[in-house]
């Protein structure tokens, strides 16, 4: 997958338009719309950082280098964080639309998170 494919990916999966993601990185929907595209090869780094910054990625994971939106390459080489990482996306994305659900399973997690500190 193509940096402008991810690009779009993350911001669909946001949520967000094209032209609010643009607004938020400061460019031309005409420009992000390339970037998107793949017609503009070269994107700045300043504005490569933006996006990533907007989109909570890497920007090693834009640029192909790692296969995780988040995670950096050192917090790879736990396989135990890396499959925590995944089971709480893969929560997020099939969680119910019953807030206080939601609430109690982020209390668990959070309460997982504190007795093991």
């Amino acid at each position: 997958m193509n940096i402008g494919n991810k690009i779009r990916e993350l911001r669909e999966e946001k949520g967000m338009e094209q032209l609010e993601l643009a607004l938020r990185v400061d460019i031309s929907q005409s420009k992000m719309n390339k970037i998107e595209t793949g017609y503009q090869k070269r994107i700045e780094p300043e504005i490569l950082v933006d996006i990533s910054n907007v989109l909570g990625a890497t920007t090693d994971y834009l640029l192909g280098k790692s296969s995780h939106p988040s995670l950096k390459e050192e917090d790879m080489d736990d396989p135990e964080f890396v499959d925590f990482v995944n089971d709480v996306r893969r929560w997020y994305k099939e969680s119910p639309k019953d807030r206080e659900e939601d609430l109690q399973r982020l209390r668990r997690i959070f309460e997982a998170y504190k007795n093991d500190e």
